[in-house]
C-alpha cells in the first residue's frame, strides 16, 4: 500500500540551485493548472463545479475553512473572498447548498466501517479530514463563533490595511514561503527561476515553436550571486494581432532608470487600455520607436549576466518578443498559497510600505513598477523569508480582498466588513433563508431568527422525512441526524482493531525463499516498487499466506473497494521516478492526456524528492492509458491505481504502529464482539449502512446543481477526542445513473 503523500512537491536539491525542481507554489493541482491551463479552461456548458485536487499541502480542513466554503457558495467572488483551501467554479450556477450532519459519527467510524458506507463512498468523490469538533460544532461551520484566534484572518480596518509589524501566533513551518525557501536567508541564485518554473508558468524559451522569432540577450550562463539586477516593466496594448509594447522601462540595481521608452505598435490598435498603462492615443502619435530598435538598444544594454527582476515577467518578456535565462519573478518569489498570486500594489504597500499605482493617477507608472519589484527583491535577500513569512502575507490579502469585496457591492457592506461574518448573515443580505432540521433532544441547535427556518422532529426518521419535503423549498438546508458515539472504552478497542488491520492490509507476505537467497537483491527488489517500513524474513516455514484472523477476512475485499473508492479513480501510484521525473512527464503533454496533477511527495526530514509519485486524471481511462505507457518499454516504471486517498494517510500517521506476530490469532475485544452480536437498529455498524443509503436516495432526487456536504465531526470527550470526516460533492444530471446503484 502506498505511503503517505507529504506534500505536492519535492524539495528543491541543494546542490545546483539553478536546476532544482519546483517546489509547492509549481506542485499538485496548480502546476498542472499552470502548465497546460486545464482547470481555467472553459467546460463544455457552464455547471457549478469543484476541482478535483482540493488541497496542495494538508488534507485537514478547519472549521472555518468550512464555514468560508459555504459562504463563498451562498455569495460568490464578488462579495467575499474565494475558498482558501478548494476552488469551486461557476459559483453562479449552484442551485441549492444541503449539509447533512452525522452527529456522534467521526472519521473512526467511517473505516471502520467502510464497506457499510460503500454508496456514500461512491457518490462524492471529494473527501477530507475535520478536527475534533468544539463545543458547539454547528456554530463554527455556520460562523456563529467565530472570534480573533491565532493564525485566523485579522479584523477588517477601515482606510489601510493591518501594520505588517502586528504579531500573529501563526506556524511559519505552513508558510508556502518557508516550504519553497526554509527559513534561512538565501542566495540570489536561489531565487531565479528553473528553466522547468519557466515553462511551466510560460516564459518564453529558446526552441518553443511559439518562441521562433524571439531575440536572444547576450547571455554567457555565468550568473553568479552579484550578478547586477534590473527592474523591468512594460506596458501594452491591444492591436488586431493582439496585444503590442507600448512602452518598456528599466531600472538598475541603484533605483536608476536607465531606459523608459514608448514604442509604436506594428498593427491597428484597437484598445490603448489607458487605465492600465496611462498611455493614450495622443500620447502614441509622434512616437517613431520601434518594437527592433528596443530590442536592439536592450540586448546592448544588458551584461551578459543580468538577471531581469519583474511582476508577472513572463508577459514583459512576451511583449518584447525576447528571450533571457536569468529572471526572478516577485509574483512568483512570494509564494501564496494554492498557487495564488499576491498584487504589485499589496506587495509594496505591505512590505515596503509605499503606495503604487494609485487611483488618482491615469494608469500604472512602468517605472514606478520596475523600480518597486527590484525592491521587493532586494528586501527578500536581505531579511530572508523567515522575516516575509511573520507578516502573514495571505491573512493581511484576505482581508484587503474582504475590504475590497464590501466596497464593491454596497447591499453587502454591512454583512461583509468583518472576517466574522456569519452564513445567516450572508443569506440575510440576500433576502434568502436558511432551513435547520434536527431532533428535539439535539444539544446542538441554531438560534432563531427571522431567516432561519428551525423544525425539530422526534426521531432520525422524521428529520429525513421532513428533509424530502422541505429542502427543495430552500436555498440552503442543514439537516443534522444524531447517532450514539462510542464510549471510551469501546472507542480505544476500536483503535486497537484498526491498527492491526491496516498493518496487516499493508503487510506482503511473499515466499518461500532458500536459506541461501541472495538478502540483498530481495531488499532491492522490494524497494524497487516503493518505501518499505521494514522487512521480516521467516525461513522456517514452506507455506506463504495472509494469517488468517477474524480482523483479515476481509482485508482483500477492503483492497478492492479501497481501489474502487471514488477518490481513487483517475489516481495512479508510480515507483522508481527520478528527480527529472516531472520535467520529462511535461514534455510529453500529447502522450498523457487528461492529466491534472502530479503530487511528488518529500521526505519529512531532508526535504529531498522521494522515488515514488502520485498522478491524477480527469478519468479512469485516461489513468489506464498512462499507466500502460509508463510501465512499458520507454519509460519502465512500476506503478499501478492508487490505493489510498491522502486523508486515510493523515488519520493513519495518527494511529501508533502495532502489529501482531506472524501466524497469531487475534482475539476481537469482548466488548466490540458483545456489540456487534447485538446488532441493534442504533449500532453504528448498522446506521452507517441504513443511513448511507437512505442519504444517497434522498441526494439522488436532489435538483442539478446542488452542493451537498455530509459531515462527521468527529466526537471530543474527557478520554480524548476523534477527528471528523467530510464528503463533499455538487450533484450532476449525469450522476443519477450511477447513483441508482443505491437505489
Amino acid at each position: 500500500m502506498e505511503r503517505e503523500r507529504e506534500g505536492a512537491e519535492g524539495r528543491p536539491r541543494k546542490v545546483r540551485k539553478r536546476k532544482q525542481a519546483p517546489n509547492k507554489l509549481v506542485g499538485a493541482a496548480e502546476a498542472m493548472k499552470a502548465g497546460w491551463d486545464l482547470e481555467e479552461s472553459q467546460p463544455e456548458a457552464k455547471k457549478a463545479h469543484l476541482s478535483t485536487i482540493l488541497f496542495t499541502d494538508n488534507c485537514e480542513v478547519t472549521h472555518y475553512q468550512l464555514c468560508e466554503l459555504l459562504k463563498y457558495a451562498v455569495l460568490g467572488k464578488s462579495n467575499v473572498p474565494k475558498p482558501s483551501w478548494c476552488q469551486l467554479f461557476h459559483q453562479n450556477h449552484l442551485n441549492n447548498v444541503v449539509v447533512f450532519v452525522l452527529q456522534g459519527m467521526s472519521q473512526l467510524h467511517f473505516y471502520r466501517f467502510y464497506l457499510e458506507f460503500g454508496c456514500l463512498r461512491k457518490a462524492f468523490r471529494h473527501k477530507f479530514r475535520l478536527p475534533p469538533p468544539s463545543s458547539d460544532f454547528l456554530a463554527d461551520i455556520v460562523g456563529l463563533q467565530m472570534k480573533q484566534t491565532a493564525g485566523d484572518l485579522p479584523k477588517t480596518m477601515e482606510g489601510s490595511l493591518p501594520s505588517p509589524n502586528s504579531k500573529a501566533a501563526i506556524n511559519l513551518q505552513n508558510d508556502p514561503i518557508i516550504q519553497k525557501f526554509g527559513s534561512k536567508k538565501v542566495s540570489l541564485t536561489r531565487c531565479l527561476l528553473t528553466k522547468e518554473e519557466m515553462r511551466t508558468f510560460h516564459f518564453p524559451l529558446q526552441g518553443f515553436p511559439d518562441c521562433e522569432n524571439f531575440v536572444l540577450t547576450k547571455h554567457n550562463g555565468s550568473v553568479t550571486d552579484s550578478s547586477p539586477l534590473f527592474g523591468l516593466d512594460c506596458e501594452m496594448c491591444l492591436t488586431s494581432k493582439g496585444r503590442e509594447l507600448t512602452r518598456i522601462s528599466l531600472v538598475s540595481e541603484g533605483g536608476c532608470c536607465v531606459m523608459d521608452k514608448l514604442v509604436k505598435p506594428e498593427n491597428k490598435i484597437l484598445d490603448h487600455l489607458s487605465s492600465f498603462s496611462g498611455i493614450t492615443k495622443n500620447i502614441l502619435n509622434p512616437v517613431t520607436t520601434k518594437l527592433k530598435d528596443v530590442q536592439r538598444q536592450l540586448k546592448a544594454l544588458l551584461p551578459p549576466d543580468a538577471v531581469l527582476v519583474g511582476h508577472s515577467l513572463d508577459l514583459d518578456l512576451r511583449a518584447l518578443k525576447m528571450i533571457h535565462p536569468y529572471v526572478i519573478d516577485t509574483s512568483l518569489l512570494y509564494v501564496r498559497e494554492q498557487g495564488r498570486r499576491f498584487k504589485l500594489k499589496f506587495l509594496a504597500k505591505v512590505i515596503l510600505g509605499k503606495d503604487i499605482q494609485c487611483p488618482d493617477r491615469l494608469g500604472h507608472d512602468a517605472t514606478e513598477d520596475a523600480r518597486t519589484t527590484l525592491e521587493l527583491v532586494q528586501y527578500f535577500l536581505k531579511y530572508g523569508p523567515k522575516k516575509i513569512a511573520e507578516l502573514n502575507l495571505e491573512a493581511l490579502a484576505n482581508c484587503q480582498e474582504l475590504q475590497a469585496a464590501s466596497q464593491e457591492s454596497r447591499n453587502t457592506a454591512e454583512v461583509l466588513q468583518h472576517a466574522n461574518t456569519s452564513i445567516l448573515e450572508c443569506l440575510d443580505s440576500v433576502g434568502q433563508k436558511l432551513l435547520f432540521l434536527t431532533r428535539e433532544t439535539d444539544a446542538g441547535e441554531l438560534p432563531s431568527s427571522r431567516n432561519c427556518q428551525t423544525i425539530k422532529c422526534i426521531s432520525n426518521k422524521e428529520v429525513l422525512e421532513q428533509a424530502r419535503v422541505e429542502i427543495p423549498l430552500f436555498p440552503f438546508s442543514i439537516v443534522q441526524f444524531s447517532f450514539k458515539a462510542f464510549s471510551s472504552i469501546l472507542t480505544e478497542e476500536m483503535n486497537k482493531r484498526m491498527r492491526i488491520k491496516w498493518t496487516e492490509i499493508s503487510t506482503v507476505y511473499a515466499g518461500p525463499f532458500s536459506k541461501n537467497c541472495n538478502l540483498r537483491a530481495l531488499k532491492r527488489l522490494f524497494k524497487s516498487f516503493g518505501p518499505v517500513q521494514s522487512m521480516t524474513f521467516v525461513l522456517e516455514t514452506h507455506q506463504v499466506q495472509r494469517p488468517v484472523t477474524e480482523l483479515t477476512l476481509d482485508c482483500d475485499t477492503l483492497v478492492h473497494e479501497l481501489q474502487g473508492d471514488s477518490e481513487n479513480q483517475g489516481t495512479l501510484y508510480l515507483s522508481g521516478v527520478s528527480e527529472t521525473f516531472k520535467e520529462q512527464l511535461l514534455q510529453e503533454p500529447r502522450l498523457f492526456l487528461g492529466l491534472e496533477a502530479v503530487i511528488l511527495p518529500k521526505d519529512l526530514k531532508n526535504g529531498k524528492q522521494k522515488k515514488y509519485c502520485f498522478l491524477k486524471f480527469k478519468s479512469f481511462g485516461s489513468a489506464q492509458r498512462a499507466l500502460n505507457i509508463l510501465t512499458g518499454k520507454d519509460w519502465k516504471l512500476k506503478g499501478r491505481h492508487a490505493l489510498t486517498p491522502r486523508h486515510l494517510h493523515a488519520w493513519l500517521r495518527g494511529l501508533p504502529p502495532e502489529s501482531s506476530p506472524p501466524g497469531l490469532r487475534v482475539v476481537p475485544p469482548p466488548l466490540e464482539q458483545e456489540a456487534l452480536q447485538t446488532l441493534k437498529v442504533d449500532h453504528p455498524k448498522i446506521a452507517a449502512w441504513r443511513w448511507g443509503r437512505k442519504i444517497v436516495k434522498l441526494y439522488n432526487t436532489l435538483c442539478p446543481g446542488t452542493l451537498c456536504l455530509i459531515l462527521l465531526p468527529g466526537t471530543k470527550s474527557t478520554h480524548g477526542s476523534l477527528s471528523g470526516l467530510g464528503l463533499m460533492g455538487i450533484k450532476e444530471e449525469e450522476e443519477s445513473t450511477a447513483l441508482g446503484l443505491c437505489s
